[in-house]
């Protein structure tokens, strides 16, 4: 879709975000996922199934780096058909196969992985959302594979920030304290290994310029700047980060299929 036929109103907070020009849409940013693939140790060859792949940025970036063959799932068409032109343009069809479907039914999907990622997915579920997502992770997992995941931390006020935030991304988004997340993991047999937190860098400016690089920050803000609705939306978001910013931070994990 174009910004022209987008409802500003009424999609999600990070479909705006995508509509300024973002591109890297994690809590903790760039060096948090960094951080994440770094524990992952991924080898060539090895297999990756990707919840909510979105454009197929990250699974090219994958791909690329590390060798391995990558799987993505996406549940929006639109989404699945620009993923699939972006990676026959980066020649990687042999390394990359991105599906239409359902991150709640991931039993759809055949075989079992190395590892699963999710970054920034399974705080926009509820809690049974979560749970069931978490269990089907562990299903497509060989024994011994690795869940990654990098996801909003609610270091406090769970309740509180949930009904706030649901309010301006317009998902009934529901971020976990550091414990809950981790029981939450282990509830659906994945042992945490590695974990870490820290600030949010979602909307922070430093961040963007670290994330985006020059060129690509500059034009998210004249986006921004030049468009009135998307400006509105953000505002109302980094509103409650802001209101927030003690409490809100990012968590990254990294689990073991038991």
């Amino acid at each position: 879709m174009t910004n022209a036929t987008l409802n500003f109103q009424t999609i999600s907070g990070h479909q705006v975000l995508a509509a300024a020009g973002k591109k890297y849409l994690r809590p903790g940013g760039r060096l948090a996922t960094e951080q994440l693939f770094q524990w992952a140790n991924f080898q060539p060859g090895e297999t990756v199934l990707e919840l909510a792949s979105s454009f197929g940025y990250s699974a090219i970036a994958l791909a690329k780096r590390y060798g391995v063959k990558v799987v993505g799932v996406e549940k929006n068409p639109d989404s699945v058909a620009r993923a699939r032109t972006n990676i026959h343009a980066a020649g990687l069809e042999n390394q990359i196969e991105i599906l239409e479907g359902d991150i709640l039914h991931l039993e759809a999907i055949p075989g079992k992985f190395d590892y699963v990622l999710a970054e920034a997915i399974i705080t926009m579920q509820s809690p049974a959302g979560k749970a069931k997502i978490l269990a089907g992770i562990h299903n497509k997992l060989k024994l011994g594979g690795k869940f990654l995941c990098h996801e909003l931390l609610a270091r406090d006020k769970e309740e509180q920030i949930r009904s706030e935030l649901a309010q301006v991304i317009r998902v009934n988004s529901t971020p976990l304290s550091e414990a809950n997340w981790i029981l939450a993991c282990e509830a659906a047999g994945l042992q945490v290994r590695k974990h870490q937190t820290g600030s949010m860098a979602l909307l922070n400016l430093g961040r963007m310029f670290q994330d985006e690089g020059i060129v690509n920050t500059v034009r998210i803000l004249g986006n921004i700047l030049t468009h009135q609705p998307i400006r509105k939306r953000l505002l109302e978001m980094r509103s409650v980060f802001q209101k927030y910013r003690n409490e809100l931070g990012y968590i990254i994990l990294c689990t073991v299929a038991q």
